[in-house]
């Protein structure tokens, strides 16, 4: 069942449902390419401009440590403790569960060095040395939260043997959603892979209770009206031309729950909702329920793609 979804949503991927859709993509692919090589090869001359400078040291992944002098705000701080994502780290700050030297502090502004003693929620955090990254696939019936006090099984169990950094999800997924999900002790790339302005695409496998109708399809693809305001997205195709249920989206907008609520909006119940793309990385060859660590390629055009080129 699995594997027809999966082939089907390829399909989707590979031909648009119209000649304008299609060459729009290839213009932004020429694009893309074309700001890659530039900034490739900007960073080609900087390291050769660095090696005549001092003898260039071993590649290793990059680190967020601080210099104990250097000053930083306590969401960030926080963030690059691997904690949380920096905006969470704010609402975690102002929601006075943060202390700095014993002291409660609710301003995220508030300036702290490597000197000073952190705490959230009374566990001493400090700012991580090795970078983590790692991709998973996953299931359904899982939440995307660190800790859960319901004792709900949270994507940290399905990562248990993968790295002893602490790490959080980058954006969520709700607990029935499956596909990818990208953890991370990187607060400064969650930053750049959440904000709204660096537009990381998402594409959506979506599998409907009953036949998504022609006049339905062609109101979502102009944008609709939600409670929380106008939401559209940037590509729809039926992934089975024979099967009206299965459909293909494609958007880059991150606000909750959004691929439901369009759907639910017109009266459909969303069966399966699958994530197959964000910002660039696939679960190809990755089981349901299986992680692994991005490759050094990976790494780098995630954040090529994440400072929104």
């Amino acid at each position: 069942m699995n594997m027809k979804k999966t082939n089907n949503f390829e399909k989707f991927e590979k031909k648009k449902s119209n000649a304008a859709v299609k060459e729009q993509f290839r213009q932004e692919k020429r694009k893309w390419k074309k700001e890659k090589e530039v900034a490739i090869e900007k960073r080609k001359i900087e390291k050769r401009a660095a090696k005549d400078i001092t003898k260039a040291p071993k590649r290793n992944i990059p680190t967020v440590a601080k210099p104990a002098s250097e000053q930083m705000p306590l969401n960030k701080y926080v963030a690059h403790a691997g904690v949380c994502a920096r905006r969470d780290a704010a609402q975690l700050v102002k929601e006075g569960h943060v202390k700095v030297n014993g002291e409660l502090i609710t301003e995220p502004g508030f300036k702290v060095t490597a000197k000073d003693e952190v705490r959230v929620k009374d566990k001493k955090v400090s700012l991580v040395k090795d970078l983590v990254y790692i991709l998973v696939n996953k299931p359904k019936n899982y939440i995307t939260t660190t800790e859960d006090p319901q004792g709900r099984k949270t994507v940290l169990d399905l990562i248990k043997k993968a790295t002893n950094e602490r790490v959080f999800p980058i954006g969520r997924l709700d607990r029935n959603t499956s596909g990818v999900l990208l953890l991370t002790n990187d607060g400064d790339l969650s930053q750049q892979l959440t904000h709204p302005s660096n537009q990381v695409k998402k594409i959506y496998s979506v599998v409907l209770d009953k036949p998504l109708t022609k006049d339905h399809f062609e109101q979502i693809l102009r944008g609709i009206t939600l409670d929380d305001g106008p939401a559209h997205v940037d590509v729809m195709a039926y992934t089975d031309p024979k099967d009206k249920t299965m459909i293909g989206v494609e958007l880059h907008g991150g606000r909750n729950r959004i691929v439901r609520r369009l759907f639910e909006h017109f009266g459909y119940d969303v069966k399966t909702l699958d994530r197959v793309v964000f910002a660039g990385l696939t679960k190809k060859n990755l089981q349901r329920g299986h992680w692994r660590h991005l490759t050094d390629k990976e790494l780098r055009e995630l954040k090529f793609f994440g400072k929104g080129k």
